[in-house]
């Protein structure tokens, strides 16, 4: 604990430089938003010679760290209150266009510090992304050192543009989700495409998917188990996120004579064609598994610097095979639940829905988001990939609230919102959650309290501090918990 105290304390120490502004009002060669998604400001241009490719690229460097604080109402023999820290950062190569081609890479590191004596790594809860859970038990090692982007751009077609390799995916169902010390990102093929008028396409095929705290890529879709691995802890060697659907193994999907290493396949479409309506749709699809679409609409109304944007989504999931080896519940279990078939109506099903709606209100520098999501008692939502199927409407920071016959409610607020991922002025947003569950499905009722804080140095814009603070209040036993983060990020 005495490196985590000392890790702390200089963190904190940063935060004391001088408040006055820069001179100008220039932009800083790349910036973080709070949605974690950088903003390259400075890049490199297009030369003519191969060489020239390389020297005239650019290095983008970033140090990070991130200090997790879960303090639980009650301790029993499988939670305990902890603090754990990463420390780490990133250096990320983008080179010259040459020939309308150019390529990315990324090195990432994070080094974990936590007592494992008294917090052993499977009680870790947010904290356990700052290192790789399946190495450390198998190799005692700490740290993580990946290779996390590593692609070429093709920009030969017009408005267009074609990613082959590892590299974040930014879609509805994919997201990089860089909250903790590592991206979340995939190898594959992306194109993404403006060539419509008014309208932005994009379309993936990922092979493979390598989560936060792994080192190693994996399966999209398939969780780990004894057969798919012999070292210790095997369900962390796969895609173990979690939400990922547990009933997917390896020795389930062998059984039903399904590829243990199906493919992602997702779809963006974004149109603006209408003047202040906003129309989106999304899928994906792994196959012989699961597969689903999503439509929404968001319409604004302005009003003399006051606006008002009313918002529906919906969700349709189908059911391609994956639930009659898995069920019904991303829990991959019944065990546990009332009744043999868990409280689902058809517990060998993933078919299923979802609806949402919102009221946005926006006026200077604040944002007031109404949102109401019901997802139909039928079964489950499966999107483990880091995108979040209420996110923008009932969707808190750590809360999964796509489980069958679920209905939330909330409430948030948000103060200073840009696109530019600079907060000299700082960024807050304020929520109330509450959820609805099903009990009879082994869930519970909860009320979430959510404050978040994030603010660039003035006189010191490189240097970004955020502060994360979230109380669960439910009706499961032993289960309030305060979920607070402190994170601190250099880029240059």
């Amino acid at each position: 604990m005495k490196k985590t105290t000392t890790n702390v304390g200089l963190l904190v120490s940063a935060l004391v430089l001088s408040t006055s502004m820069y001179a100008a009002d220039e932009a800083p060669k790349q910036a973080l938003k709070t949605n974690y998604q950088m903003v390259y400001n400075e890049k490199p241009g297009t030369v003519d010679n191969f060489t020239d490719m390389f020297s005239e690229g650019k290095f983008y460097g970033r140090i990070r760290s991130n200090t997790f604080y879960y303090a639980w109402e009650k301790e029993n023999a499988s939670q305990s209150t902890h603090i754990a820290s990463g420390l780490g950062g990133s250096v990320v190569y983008k080179s010259a266009t040459l020939s309308d081609f150019d390529f990315t890479a990324g090195l990432y590191y994070s080094q974990a510090f936590f007592d494992d004596s008294s917090d052993p790594v499977d009680r870790l809860k947010p904290a356990k992304d700052i290192l790789s859970r399946f190495d450390y038990t198998n190799t005692g090692n700490k740290s993580m050192a990946v290779l996390g982007q590593a692609y070429i751009r093709y920009q030969g077609l017009p408005n267009t543009e074609i990613l082959l390799g590892r590299q974040m995916v930014e879609t509805f169902y994919t997201k990089s989700n860089d909250t903790k010390m590592i991206p979340n990102t995939f190898d594959g093929v992306v194109i993404a495409t403006k060539a419509i008028p008014d309208t932005a396409i994009k379309l993936g095929y990922l092979a493979e998917q390598k989560l936060r705290d792994h080192t190693q890529s994996h399966s999209t879709l398939m969780y780990g188990d004894s057969n798919s691995s012999s070292s210790n802890n095997p369900a962390w060697s796969e895609n173990d996120d979690t939400a990922m659907h547990k009933g997917l193994t390896y020795t389930n999907l062998k059984a039903a004579g399904v590829s243990t290493d199906a493919p992602l396949i997702v779809g963006d479409v974004h149109n603006k064609s209408i003047k202040n309506l906003k129309l989106d749709a999304s899928f994906y699809a792994v196959p012989d598994l699961v597969s689903e679409v999503m439509a929404e609409a968001n319409y604004k109304i302005e009003m003399n610097g006051f606006s008002l944007s009313p918002g529906v989504r919906y969700i349709k999931q189908f059911d391609n095979g994956g639930g009659a080896i898995g069920g019904a519940t991303y829990k991959g279990t019944l065990a546990g639940v009332s009744g043999e078939s868990g409280g689902y109506k058809n517990a060998d099903s993933l078919d299923s829905q979802m609806i949402a709606a919102r009221l946005v209100a926006k006026f200077n520098v604040y944002k007031l988001n109404l949102g109401y999501s019901q997802v139909l008692d039928e079964a489950d939502l499966i999107t483990p990939w880091r995108g979040f199927p209420t996110s923008g409407y009932t969707r808190s920071m750590a809360r999964y609230n796509w489980m069958a016959n679920t209905k939330s409610y909330r409430v948030e607020l948000v103060r200073n919102a840009n696109k530019k991922g600079v907060y000299t002025d700082m960024f807050i947003q304020m929520s109330i959650l509450h959820t609805d569950a099903d009990e009879a499905k082994g869930y519970f009722d909860e009320n979430y309290y959510y404050v978040g804080f994030v603010q660039n140095i003035p006189s010191f814009k490189d240097l970004q501090w955020r502060l994360r603070l979230g109380y669960n209040d439910t009706e499961k036993v032993d289960a309030d918990s305060l979920d607070g983060r402190f994170e601190l990020n250099y880029l240059f």
